[in-house]
């Protein structure tokens, strides 16, 4: 019995010091760590989304076992993050480099309640005070271009080649996301990357012409009395069809102007110029990009010869929506695709026209007109449609031409003539109030040819007096104008901050977008009364 006694009590004396050395060892780690981290402010921190990595050497705070940094959220590492929260990043004390440091994994998030912003703030200024302009800009906060973020370290690998045990880890199980919430995050964000890469707000472009020839085809079946003959099933292919052209026109365009390294050159883009950034932020590849513009053009192409047999009953046959077809396809691929490249000869202010006016608004009024004319052209209203697409078509131009002016001095860098460009140089130099006075006059044309349209109703068979209420926008284009001016004074200031003018021309951006949706919206309302 007392040999047992003794046993026992041995045996837990002996987990009692190993209890006590393994506490002992930990807290000797921590100090270690410790000791790294108060003797370094900067980090070396590596992301990568889908095989494209980068890296960058960042200043840091501690905040417990958590690293605190700052950056502007447009950066590669940034956009890197937030598809792929997983990081790495490598410290060493000055003077040790490659000695004695930390090798640390961990997921990274972007700081977001104000509080702990305002935690961050006060901890990055204890390391440096080398970003506090860029901290403290008002602007720059409103606008989401600056921002703190927390990696959470899920290892800490300690590293000094001087002592015996030269590797020892530490880890934090609590920080590491599941499997399944992880890859669950990850898929969320994937398909928010390829919304972003299709530029899928910018789709609005697609819907009000689609919309305008599709009201105006209900308004002709209407009074043909085959109101019936409507087909849902038909608009939402089209639709479809044509949303899948605009996607390969954007993806063609990031592709190409990728290769001709015009969004490279642009180190201030914004939501609206640019591109949709996603090579050169290196959220995807080129290849990723270019395969994307051609699923997408394939798709486009196979949709139209569908809809072609469905009204000619053979895939190639001879119908205007073939050519409508062949022609949406050149602009879609030409605009800035070699070897055409349209937008570089000062023509891809008139392919985006042609093809998101009469090409798309001719396209599905065609399609779903066909009980009404069955092929026969002498039934077919298209001269109406072709009335209707003028004013669609310039104020999507618009989008384009007053996008164009943050591109601009790039655009004229790499021989990428467009419009703007051409109008803005004057004796050398770039100026904008030409391409100013050129988008107030066309804004004015698109605009004119509505209002000339609702009198031409009282006296002609074409248009209907309805279309009076598309002349609402007006009220925003106004308020655009005077936006429009403002920025021209501080595009022409010397004394501008250069990294903010570009994004204090969004308002007038997100103006012109709004003013060409709801006049599509109304026109196509208008024809529906």
């Amino acid at each position: 019995m007392l040999l047992v006694f003794r046993f026992k009590l041995e045996g837990l004396c002996a987990l009692f010091h190993k209890h006590i050395i393994f506490n002992y060892m930990e807290t000797d780690l921590d100090k270690k760590i410790g000791g790294v981290l108060e003797e370094a402010d900067r980090m070396f921190l590596a992301t990568s989304v889908g095989g494209n990595s980068s890296g960058a050497s960042v200043f840091f705070s501690r905040d417990g076992d958590d690293l605190i940094f700052f950056t502007f959220n447009p950066t590669r590492k940034a956009e890197q993050i937030r598809i792929n929260p997983r990081v790495h990043a490598v410290i060493w004390p000055k003077g040790q480099e490659g000695i004695k440091g930390l090798q640390i994994d961990g997921e990274c998030y972007q700081i977001k309640d104000s509080q702990e912003i305002e935690k961050a703030y006060e901890k990055i200024l204890e390391t440096t005070d080398a970003f506090k302009e860029f901290m403290d800009d008002e602007f720059l906060k409103e606008n989401k271009v600056v921002g703190y973020y927390r990696i959470k370290p899920t290892t800490i690998k300690y590293v000094d080649f001087h002592q015996e045990e030269k590797f020892e880890w530490k880890t934090f199980p609590h920080n590491k996301s599941s499997a399944i919430k992880f890859i669950l995050k990850l898929s969320i964000k994937r398909v928010g990357l390829w919304l972003r890469t299709i530029r899928a707000p910018f789709l609005t472009a697609t819907l009000a012409p689609v919309l305008i020839g599709s009201s105006l085809a209900f308004n002709d079946l209407s009074n043909a009395g085959l109101t019936t003959s409507w087909s849902p099933r038909l608009f939402w292919i089209v639709l479809f069809g044509a949303c899948l052209a605009q996607i390969a026109t954007n993806a063609s365009n990031d592709y190409f102007d990728h290769t001709s390294q015009a969004d490279e050159m642009n180190k201030v883009p914004s939501p609206f110029n640019g591109g949709s950034r996603v090579i050169q932020v290196g959220l995807m590849t080129s290849g990723q990009v270019l395969a994307t513009a051609l699923v997408a053009i394939l798709g486009a192409i196979s949709i139209g010869l569908y809809l072609n047999r469905e009204i000619s009953g053979e895939f190639f046959g001879n119908t205007p929506l073939l050519w409508i077809g062949i022609l949406g396809t050149f602009l879609a691929l030409g605009y800035t695709g070699d070897p055409i490249r349209l937008g570089y000869k000062g023509l891809g202010e008139i392919a985006i026209a042609l093809g998101f006016g009469p090409v798309m608004v001719l396209g599905s009024h065609y399609v779903l007109t066909s009980p009404i004319h069955n092929t026969d052209l002498s039934n077919w209203n298209w001269f109406e449609a072709i009335l209707i697409s003028f004013p669609i078509g310039m104020l999507v131009m618009l989008i384009v031409w007053i996008n164009q002016f943050q591109d601009a001095p790039y655009d004229a860098a790499v021989g990428k003539n467009t419009w703007v460009v051409r109008s803005a140089i004057d004796d050398g130099w770039l100026r904008l109030e030409n391409p100013l006075k050129i988008y107030k006059w066309i804004m004015g044309e698109a605009f004119g040819t509505i209002g000339l349209l609702g009198v031409l109703s009282f006296f002609t068979e074409y248009a209907t007096p309805w279309i009076f209420i598309a002349l609402l926008p007006l009220l925003i284009v106004s308020k655009a104008f005077r936006m429009a001016d403002e920025w021209i004074i501080k595009w022409n200031d010397p004394e501008a901050d250069r990294q903010k003018v570009p994004y204090e021309l969004l308002l007038v951006n997100v103006s012109t977008i709004a003013i060409h949706f709801l006049t599509g919206l109304l026109i196509s309302i208008a024809y529906l009364i």
